[in-house]
């Protein structure tokens, strides 16, 4: 009896769990690692980068849909590479630009889809607290940021290479991934910047553009974007104890 009462418990409690799907863009040239093919592909500890990503996304309960999004030349090796998780993953071919590659993820998502997050897919150090973290706060907003306080002063130049500004650190955030958004209102502002050509670097600055919400989340500096091989060598020293 008791045991049926626990089975049901828990039943009720799956039931009543927001879970999301996740994006992941992968079609970048990584032009700035020097790695002459996809930068994900690049080995650390054995693995490719994009399997340390997927083998943290699937350490969270809470994301049960992800999709990946990369160029169709590059999908042989990439699921050759994460040969644990393919099975899992969504392919999803990209565009030229970032930006053309979360917006055909977008409308690849399930119809039941009502939350999404994108991560990026170099962040490979990402922990399964951090996008639970990501999960939970989304399921009050319509859209959130991972990101870290800035531990450097900013000087703003001007177009001769003088200082303008000094901005305050107090208010200046570096911002990471996972973002996480109501997928209706990204795909809206994802095709108002189709028709106003806006050009962006990542989604939250299109919600900025909108003047919509995005509330920030404090995450940690491992969480770091294996963009330069500088990098990838502090990306080596925090895998080991990952």
């Amino acid at each position: 009896m008791c045991k049926d009462i626990a089975f049901i418990y828990n039943c009720l409690e799956n039931l009543n769990q927001f879970i999301v799907h996740l994006l992941i863009p992968a079609a970048g040239k990584g032009s700035r690692m020097k790695a002459g093919k996809n930068k994900l592909l690049i080995e650390l500890e054995g693995k490719s980068l994009i399997y340390w990503t997927l083998k943290s996304i699937f350490s969270s309960s809470l994301i049960n849909w992800v999709g990946l999004i990369g160029q169709q030349q590059d999908k042989e090796l990439l699921l050759n590479s994460i040969k644990d998780f393919s099975s899992k993953v969504k392919w999803i071919n990209g565009g030229k630009t970032r930006q053309e590659s979360v917006f055909n993820g977008l409308k690849s998502l399930p119809r039941n889809a009502d939350k999404v997050l994108i991560h990026d897919g170099a962040r490979c150090l990402i922990s399964s607290e951090l996008i639970n973290k990501c999960v939970k706060e989304l399921e009050e907003n319509e859209a959130v940021i991972l990101a870290t306080k800035v531990t450097d002063t900013i000087k703003i130049g001007d177009d001769e290479g003088f200082i303008k500004e000094t901005p305050n650190r107090k208010y200046l955030w570096a911002a990471q991934t996972p973002q996480g958004f109501s997928v209706d209102n990204l795909k809206k502002a994802h095709e108002m910047a189709m028709d106003k050509n806006w050009h962006v670097t990542d989604d939250a600055s299109l919600f900025e553009k909108l003047n919509w919400k995005v509330k920030i989340i404090e995450g940690n500096y491992e969480n770091l974007k294996v963009t330069t091989p500088i990098d990838l060598k502090i990306a080596r020293l925090f895998i080991k104890n990952f």
